[in-house]
């Protein structure tokens, strides 16, 4: 396991636990659990780690990080590869945000070594594209809107915030990554998984309002009207650019059924819970 501290790494040790299986945790940050194996080491310096003989190799971080420590980490007898990837490869190759731009090749460079590296072995291999991901109380997406709309009571929608968005739990992915592990017919594909339904940007805030007891205040302003205020906000949003607020015109769904097909995905829907 790679990334098993990271928000969806940890659901994944959980599942994998439960299911009776001692999962062996790859990475600097070491686990305080008497149920999970930790092997320190760095993926940046892949070569110096000491991997015992593995059956399936989950890469509950971003593809990017496994795709130049795989040619070593195959060499320990790995016999299946899942690795978590982004929708962000598709949605982001248009964006004005030239950092954004870099981050979704360096991605889509990171799919295609994948692949072909673990198809030139032999190994099969799948990778889930999330959509949103969320986990109350820990992602960077929902978590940060959340604190937002608790202070300021508001939030402001470019363009009304009409458009579609499919916010997925890192639980619902952990548990996707072990289906997806163990299913035939997920071997050798990418797939596109996000939550259980698919509602607008404006339904997804409004439902962040509603777990927090507050009214919506949800005012539209026009794409315009963000540029030039975006500047003077900025503050307000550490790490936000101005196309993160461009992007709720931009629709962010995709057709989750080959994975429902192949290797029964099923997530929950949007009903977040913040304590």
């Amino acid at each position: 396991m790679i990334g098993g501290s990271g928000l969806v790494g940890s659901h994944l040790l959980d599942h994998l636990v439960a299911r009776g299986e001692r999962p062996l945790s790859v990475g600097r940050s070491e686990h305080r659990r008497a149920d999970v194996d930790h092997l320190g080491g760095d993926l940046l310096n892949a070569e110096s780690l000491r991997l015992p003989p593995t059956g399936t190799l989950y890469c509950a971080t971003h593809a990017t990080a496994l795709a130049p420590a795989l040619p070593h980490l195959l060499a320990t007898g790995v016999a299946r590869v899942v690795a978590l990837s982004s929708t962000s490869v598709l949605t982001k190759t248009q964006s004005e945000i030239e950092d954004e731009r870099a981050g979704q090749q360096c991605l889509a460079n990171a799919e295609r070594e994948i692949a072909e590296l673990c198809t030139s072995r032999g190994v099969p291999w799948t990778i889930l594209r999330p959509t949103l991901i969320y986990c109350e109380g820990q992602d960077r997406n929902i978590t940060v809107l959340a604190r937002l709309i608790r202070r300021f009571r508001i939030m402001p929608l470019v363009g009304g915030g009409c458009s579609l968005r499919q916010p997925v739990h890192a639980a619902d992915l952990a548990a996707g990554m072990m289906a997806a592990a163990i299913a035939p017919d997920a071997a050798n594909r990418t797939y596109a998984v996000g939550g259980g339904e698919t509602l607008t940007y404006r339904e997804m805030i409004g439902r962040i309002f509603d777990d927090l007891g507050l009214r919506r205040r949800m005012p539209s302003i026009p794409a315009a009207a963000w540029r030039r205020l975006f500047p003077l906000i900025a503050p307000l949003y550490p790490g936000a650019n101005v196309a993160m607020g461009l992007r709720m015109t931009q629709d962010m769904a995709f057709d989750a059924r080959p994975a429902i097909r192949d290797f029964g995905w099923a997530a929950r829907d949007f009903r977040p819970r913040f304590d």
